[in-house]
């Protein structure tokens, strides 16, 4: 039954299979407390409502007894840092690329549980990220790699490039054998992360981590980070792509999640163009589409802060006129960037009794030199 279950998974597509008990993830539950207590996720309170149900596999469906865990490559077929040098493109993470990987794996994971379901007789539900289940906890228990430092699943074929699906079955499967740290003494995943989001080995913030601020934070991005955002306008791989394990990893095989051409390294000048309508055509089954529009062009905005390009000032002031508030405040900060202290102080004086209070505050907190914003509202 278990070669037979490997052979049709592997048939539709997925990397690699495990099978672990439900209950064997170890003291992962008692860290996952240990990091809700701590406030490391958050504004994400979905991680927080139910706990038990992460920690106790079975609290979330008590006739699981078997858990089959499935490995799909989505290894990028270039070096995802590479485009941080490039400062006027963007940086989009690479699992974010191509269409999103929720519509594409589940419905192989859902054949797959149907396939499952026939050959036993037995109850199935499948899960993919979004439900409460410790996926890499799980991972590692079932033989497909560990949780290293950098708190994603490594694999030794795979590297960091690994995305996880779950099955629950209510037959009792042959487990396999748990997986062990293969991290040795390397922090290169610590020292890389431009954020330091890592307090500690295995261990992460959330509200430092770039992939949070740019996708859950939904208010402005805080100024500590701006600076260390650069060019990253959804997510950040930094702390994957530097892993040494992966050397092994391969590029992904799966057509629907290759890097679609326009999101390799897009032009921050036109990203900081789209509308609403453009930017769901842009997106159309991308996971970027879930943020909306106003939340990526201020990501793509602190991006343009970042640039030192000064002929984009002129697509960041275009913007104080925009809609949304975030956008707005955003321009804000990339133009205090960008201009002179000379030019932004004459355009703060110009805009800042007109600001309603959210983009006021920004006015005042990104201007570099108050004194000639004073000078300059006197004189004008």
């Amino acid at each position: 039954m278990k070669t037979a279950l490997a052979r049709e998974a592997r048939a539709l597509g997925f990397d690699c299979i495990g099978v672990t008990d439900p209950d064997a993830i170890g003291d992962a539950g008692l860290r996952f407390r240990e990091f809700l207590e701590a406030g490391g996720h958050g504004d994400m309170d979905w991680l927080a409502a139910k706990p038990e149900r992460r920690m106790h596999p079975r609290a979330l469906w008590p006739g699981v007894r078997s858990v089959v865990m499935l490995g799909f490559n989505y290894g990028p077929d270039e070096d995802p840092l590479a485009v941080l040098q490039k400062r006027t493109r963007g940086a989009i993470s690479a699992y974010a690329q191509g269409d999103d990987y929720h519509d594409v794996i589940k419905k192989r994971l859902k054949t797959l549980a149907r396939w499952l379901a026939a050959a036993t007789g037995d109850e199935v539900k499948v899960f993919i990220d979004t439900a409460a289940v410790m996926e890499k906890p799980l991972a590692q228990a079932a033989g497909l790699g560990w949780q290293g430092k950098h708190t994603n699943l490594v694999s030794r074929e795979f590297g960091s490039w690994l995305f996880l699906g779950a099955i629950f079955s209510a037959s009792e499967l042959p487990r396999d054998e748990a997986d062990i740290d293969r991290c040795g003494s390397c922090i290169a995943c610590q020292e890389i992360c431009p954020t330091a989001a890592f307090p500690a080995p295995y261990k992460l913030d959330a509200r430092r981590c770039i992939s949070y601020l740019t996708i859950e934070n939904k208010g402005p991005i805080p100024s500590e980070f701006r600076k260390a955002m650069g060019n990253r306008i959804y997510g950040c791989d930094d702390c994957l792509a530097v892993c040494p394990w992966n050397k092994f990893a391969q590029a992904g095989r799966e057509a629907k999640l290759a890097a679609r051409t326009q999101l390799r390294e897009p032009a921050l000048a036109d990203l900081v163009r789209l509308d609403d309508t453009a930017f769901r055509a842009l997106f159309s089954k991308s996971p970027v589409k879930r943020i909306g529009r106003d939340r990526f062009v201020r990501n793509v905005l602190i991006a343009v802060g970042n640039s030192g390009n000064a002929a984009l000032a002129i697509e960041a002031e275009r913007l104080l006129d925009d809609a949304s508030p975030l956008v707005r405040g955003a321009a804000v900060w990339a133009l205090s960037q960008l201009l002179s202290s000379e030019a932004f102080a004459a355009l703060a004086a110009k805009a800042i009794n007109e600001a309603d209070r959210s983009v006021r505050a920004e006015w005042e907190a990104s201007d570099p030199h108050p004194e000639d914003r004073a000078r300059a509202r006197l004189e004008g």
